[in-house]
């Protein structure tokens, strides 16, 4: 069994939890009530599972869309600023097995960029979990460039969570299988990133950092096709989509236990852009088997499973 580190591993705490139970409405109460007690404890169920899927430390992050739903901006920033503090009181009972991302109110730059800036120096956070849009504005839009100049000069890495469209998309409509994990959750996630990249964030802040789960939400896979096909539709950045995501992105295997992705994220990225999560506990199971035994060679299986994210973050 390889020694791992897991990147999107969730909890829930008294500031957030309001905020996810709107997301279980079409989930049975007794998977959601056993959710709720994985998410919620930070002791030995939590512990067990980890070592006996070889995961030596976790970074945790708030399941749900947290306060990015809140209409009140105060409130968001009230309670996003309680929802660090708790996890930093938790980190603090295991620091060797547990570190955190910030949560963060995106309804204000400036709040969410100062409250990133407490939760790095003082708080000793690795960076921070964004879930999608907050109220239909994606990263993109330059109210958020104070955000970005920030999360760059402290070195802070932003993991885009996954979050349902704005509207759902006409394409799937009538076919609820496909709304979320199925399909829509990646073509909304995918889709916020390329925002990302087209409107020039890592131009303007190239020292920022972005991850993605589910091994990149299939950019990877066209990297190609993003190259030939931008210089005759407008695009006018210095650098190819390519290069971008080559930079400036890094993915984790959260939700994605199949070789051939895999495979195509390393020779997309390269080996040290590329990083093992488990989703705990949503789409947990067969995560760590999987890292354990698809085929790898040694060294390359151990700089995903442990040594990327242990240099990435500075952590042990």
């Amino acid at each position: 069994m390889v020694k791992k580190i897991a990147l999107e591993e969730h909890f829930l705490d008294p500031s957030t939890v309001d905020y996810w139970r709107p997301t279980m409405v079409d989930v049975a109460p007794p998977k959601t009530a056993q959710l709720f007690g994985c998410l919620t404890d930070f002791g030995e169920r939590r512990l067990a599972t980890m070592d006996k899927a070889g995961i030596a430390r976790v970074v945790l992050a708030i399941a749900g869309p947290g306060v990015q739903v809140e209409r009140d901006t105060a409130t968001a920033v009230r309670k996003a600023r309680a929802s660090n503090d708790f996890l930093a009181h938790e980190v603090q009972k295991r620091p060797d097995r547990y570190s955190g991302f910030a949560h963060l109110a995106m309804q204000d730059a400036k709040a969410a960029a100062d409250e990133l800036e407490r939760c790095m120096r003082e708080l000793k956070f690795c960076g921070a979990m964004i879930n999608g849009h907050t109220h239909g504005k994606y990263l993109d839009d330059r109210s958020y460039d104070p955000f970005w100049e920030r999360a760059a000069e402290l070195g802070a890495p932003i993991y885009l969570h996954p979050a349902d469209p704005v509207a759902p998309l006409p394409a799937i409509a009538g076919y609820n299988v496909l709304a979320r994990p199925m399909w829509g959750w990646g073509v909304e996630t995918g889709s916020h990133a390329l925002r990302i990249i087209c409107g020039g964030v890592f131009h303007r802040y190239p020292k920022a950092k972005l991850l993605l789960g589910h091994l990149g939400e299939t950019l990877p896979f066209q990297l190609w096709r993003f190259d030939s096909r931008s210089k005759p539709y407008g695009w006018n950045l210095p650098k190819p989509p390519s290069q971008y995501l080559k930079e400036n992105v890094w993915v984790t295997t959260s939700g994605m236990y199949d070789a051939p992705p895999v495979h195509c994220s390393l020779d997309a990225l390269g080996r040290d852009h590329v990083m093992f999560s488990s989703d705990y506990p949503f789409d947990s199971e067969g995560a760590a088997q999987f890292m354990d035994t698809v085929k790898l060679d040694e060294s390359l299986r151990a700089d995903i499973a442990f040594n990327n994210a242990a240099k990435f973050f500075g952590l042990s």
